[in-house]
C-alpha cells in the first residue's frame, strides 16, 4: 500500500472550472426560438469561436442552404453527415441519421461507402466515431471549439493519478472504470487498458452489473449525476456511493471511506442537466395538473425523484412520439431537442422544464457557416478539421467500446 508522501492526490489544488463550463449561458435566452443569423452576428456572443474563411461570415441562413445542398450534391455516397439530437435545427436537417453519440459512431463505422464523415456534435463525439470507423474514412467536425465542459471535467492526468491512488489504497484491489460515453478518448482508453468499460445513458444499469461481476467497486466517469442515479436505481445505498472531488487531496475521503464505497463517482456534470430544479417541476404542474414530467438522467437525484420518468435522449423521443394526443410533457433536457419535439407532435403540449432557455453553448456553435465551409473544402480535395486518435490510444479507447457492445 502507498504511503501518504508517495499518493499522487496528496494535497489540495484550486478548485478550476473548464472554459466550456463558464461560456455555457452564453446564448441563453428568454425566447422560446433560436434562429439561426448569419454568423458574423452570431460572433459577438464572447465565448471562443474557430476562426473561419471572411466569405462565411455574412451569408444568411438561405445563402449557406444553397450552397450546403450544392456540395452535399457534389459529394454523393463519399459523404455522410451526422447529426446529434442537440444540433439546431438549420443544421441536423442536413444529417443523414439523427441520433444520440454512440448511436451515430455506429452508424459511421458502419458505413464504409463514406469517405467522409461530418459529425455535426462535439469532439468526444468525433473521437468515438475515429476510434470506431475504417481507416480509409475521415472524421470532420465542423468548428473545432465544440467541445464538451462535462468531458473537460476529467483531465487525463487527474484521472490518471486518482487511478494510481485507488489502485494503491484499496486493500482488495477489487475495482473497475467506467466511463460514461461523454468522455474522452484517453478516459476510454484508460478503461480499455484496465478491464473497464464504456456506457452510455441507456446501457448503465447493465454496464454496472456486468462491473459487479467483476469486482467489488467501480470508478465512475466523469458524471456524478448519472452514476448515482443509476446506482440508486439498482439499491446500491447513497451512503456507499462517494464522490472523488480531484481538487482535494485523496478526493476528500480517507481510505477507510474508499474500502467501505461500492461507487466512487468523478465530480463531473452537465452544464445543461443540472439547470432543471424541482422548484421547476413543481410549477410545470400547478399549471397542468396531468402534466408528464421526462428528464435525461444526468440531472440531478433530487430532479430524477421528482420526475415521471429518467431516460437517455431516444427513450425521450420514443415516449412523447408514442404518448396519448393531447397529453402534456415538460421535458428536462437540451432546448434544440425540446423545440424539434414539439414541432414533430404538434397533438401534444411538450415545453422545457426550464423557462430560460440555454441551449448547449457547444453544441450551438456548429452554425451552417462552418458546415458550409467543411464541405466545400471537401469538394475542392480540403479537408478542413480532421480529428485524429493516437493509434494505442485509440487501440485501447475500442477494447473499452468493443466490451460495451457485447454486454
Amino acid at each position: 500500500m502507498k504511503t501518504p508522501l508517495q499518493l499522487n492526490s496528496s494535497t489540495n489544488k484550486k478548485p478550476t472550472l473548464p472554459l466550456a463550463e463558464i461560456e455555457h449561458s452564453a446564448f441563453c435566452k428568454t425566447e422560446d426560438e433560436l434562429p439561426a443569423r448569419p454568423l458574423l452576428d452570431e460572433l459577438k456572443v464572447n465565448i471562443r469561436w474557430q476562426e473561419i474563411p471572411v466569405e462565411y461570415l455574412r451569408l444568411t441562413v438561405e445563402d449557406l442552404d444553397r450552397r450546403i445542398v450544392r456540395a452535399r450534391s457534389s459529394l454523393g455516397d463519399r459523404l455522410m453527415i451526422l447529426g446529434h439530437h442537440y444540433q439546431r435545427d438549420e443544421v441536423i436537417k442536413y444529417a443523414d441519421v439523427r441520433g444520440d453519440s454512440y448511436l451515430l459512431s455506429k452508424l459511421a463505422a458502419a458505413n464504409s461507402k463514406a469517405d467522409y464523415v461530418v459529425f455535426c456534435g462535439v469532439h468526444f463525439m468525433a473521437e468515438t466515431a475515429r476510434v470506431l470507423a475504417s481507416d480509409h474514412q475521415t472524421i470532420i467536425l465542423p468548428n473545432i471549439t465544440a467541445g464538451c465542459s462535462m468531458a473537460d471535467m476529467a483531465p487525463t492526468n487527474d484521472v490518471l493519478d486518482a487511478w494510481d491512488d485507488l489502485t494503491g489504497i484499496l486493500e482488495d484491489q477489487s475495482i473497475v472504470p467506467v466511463t460514461y460515453m461523454n468522455s474522452t478518448a484517453e478516459i476510454k482508453a484508460l478503461c480499455g487498458r484496465n478491464g473497464g468499460i464504456v456506457c452510455t445513458s441507456s446501457n448503465a444499469e447493465g454496464v454496472f452489473k456486468w462491473a459487479f461481476q467483476r469486482a467489488k467497486r467501480i470508478l465512475f466517469l466523469p458524471d456524478q449525476h448519472l452514476g448515482r442515479n443509476t446506482g440508486l436505481k439498482m439499491g446500491i445505498p447513497e451512503e456507499s456511493m462517494i464522490v472523488w472531488n480531484p481538487f482535494k487531496r485523496m478526493g476528500g475521503h480517507s481510505e477507510e471511506e474508499y474500502n467501505k464505497a461500492s461507487v466512487i463517482l468523478w465530480r463531473g456534470h452537465c452544464a445543461v442537466h443540472t439547470r432543471f430544479t424541482v422548484g421547476q417541476i413543481e410549477m410545470a404542474r400547478q399549471r397542468f395538473p396531468d402534466l408528464r414530467v421526462i428528464v435525461h438522467p444526468e440531472c440531478t437525484r433530487e430532479v430524477v425523484d421528482a420526475s415521471d420518468i429518467n431516460g437517455s435522449t431516444e427513450v425521450i423521443r420514443r415516449e412523447i412520439e408514442q404518448a396519448a394526443s393531447g397529453s402534456s410533457w415538460a421535458v428536462g433536457t437540451e432546448i434544440s431537442l425540446v423545440n424539434r419535439l414539439a414541432k414533430e407532435n404538434p397533438d401534444k403540449n411538450i415545453f422545457c422544464l426550464d423557462p430560460v432557455v440555454c441551449p448547449c453553448s457547444t453544441m450551438y456553435r456548429i452554425h451552417p457557416a462552418y458546415l458550409a465551409w467543411v464541405l466545400e473544402g471537401l469538394v475542392e480535395g480540403v479537408v478542413v478539421n480532421e480529428i485524429n486518435v493516437e493509434p494505442e490510444i485509440a487501440e485501447h479507447a475500442r477494447i473499452a467500446l468493443e466490451t460495451m457492445l457485447s454486454v
